[in-house]
């Protein structure tokens, strides 16, 4: 009789060593937004707080996208590609489904020993990375895993449909997870209320729409998620604090999913947050990018100086699904 398997163990805390992002070159203005939809300016910003976002080239991949966001990362997290033992991407615009994403991704930066795959999770995707990267570190089945959001949402949002059209902009934000003498990465409260999950979805499959020789684009029930996103997510922030052994008072910084300027508000007069909190807001100049705002959000503050390295910080995704979590970080 063979004797019991031996289990593998990992390091006893994580941390984030590192944030990297990638905004394409092209910024789009409300007043372009609006040469294809009935709209203005003010009403854009009045109803989401944004003011410009950024759309990729035509050529430019969801691929090349997450390239360079994760070569900054893993750059500034002082560490070799080789080093990298998995490359997760979180994306819900990967309009080409066979390979994954991640292979190509993890093979162009040079991680050539890592395990690779996508997470389909839409805005949540990135903090969903953050706790199965952190997870895997601890299990020992990783070193250093790299997470990746990243989003191209110019080539699945109808451009005519004025309910959406302004919302949603293209970028990629990364982040290198590894060991740490002290704990750097909470437990993670998440979870997923598919009984809405028609909310935040294609108008059709791929196939229908292929068949009948047109595109198939996102639509949302903004009302819906603007419900639940502004006043379910606060019991989750809360709870994710909590579980992390921290009250509001230790927390330096917020930063939810950029969905919206007012469910943010929202969620920050749900939780009566302390005066001394930052509040990302990086919505305002990138649009909604999904899996890549909390990363690219992350980066902002730090260039802004509106919060430091060391600084505690709590995270929250929300979106399709819908699918949300959260968890409390120090900041790399």
């Amino acid at each position: 009789m063979t004797g019991p398997i031996r289990p593998s163990t990992g390091a006893a805390h994580t941390r984030l060593y590192s944030v990297g992002g990638y905004r394409p070159a092209r910024l789009v203005t409300n007043a372009e937004i609006c040469e294809h939809i009935d709209s203005t300016d003010e009403w854009i910003r009045t109803r989401s707080g944004i003011a410009t976002r950024r759309f990729a080239a035509p050529g430019e991949t969801i691929q090349d996208m997450s390239v360079a966001a994760g070569g900054k990362a893993i750059a500034a997290a002082g560490i070799a590609p080789e080093q990298v033992s998995a490359v997760i991407v979180a994306s819900c615009t990967t309009i080409v489904q066979i390979p994954a994403a991640g292979p190509e991704v993890a093979h162009r930066l040079g991680a050539t020993n890592a395990a690779a795959f996508d997470l389909n999770i839409a805005c949540a995707g990135f903090c969903h990375g953050v706790a199965l990267g952190s997870d895997m570190i601890r299990g020992g089945s990783a070193e250093y895993v790299l997470v990746i959001g990243t989003e191209k949402f110019s080539d699945v949002v109808d451009p005519t449909d004025r309910s959406i059209a302004f919302i949603f902009g293209d970028g990629s934000g990364a982040a290198v997870i590894g060991p740490s003498d002290v704990p750097g990465i909470g437990p993670v409260v998440w979870g997923a209320d598919g009984s809405q999950a028609s909310a935040i979805e294609m108008n059709a499959d791929w196939v229908t729409k292929a068949t009948a020789g047109e595109r198939a684009f996102l639509q949302m029930n903004g009302q819906q998620v603007f419900r639940w996103a502004a006043y379910e997510m606060a019991p989750v922030a809360r709870r994710a604090v909590e579980v992390a052994g921290l009250t509001f008072d230790d927390i330096d910084a917020f930063i939810p999913h950029q969905a919206n300027m007012r469910i943010t508000d929202a969620m920050v007069r749900a939780l009566k947050l302390p005066s001394h909190i930052a509040i990302a807001r990086d919505i305002a100049d990138s649009g909604n990018t999904s899996a890549a705002s909390v990363p690219l959000a992350m980066e902002t503050m730090l260039e802004r100086g509106e919060i430091a390295s060391g600084a505690t910080a709590l995270l929250v995704g929300f979106g399709a699904g819908l699918s949300f979590a959260a968890q409390v970080v120090t900041i790399p």
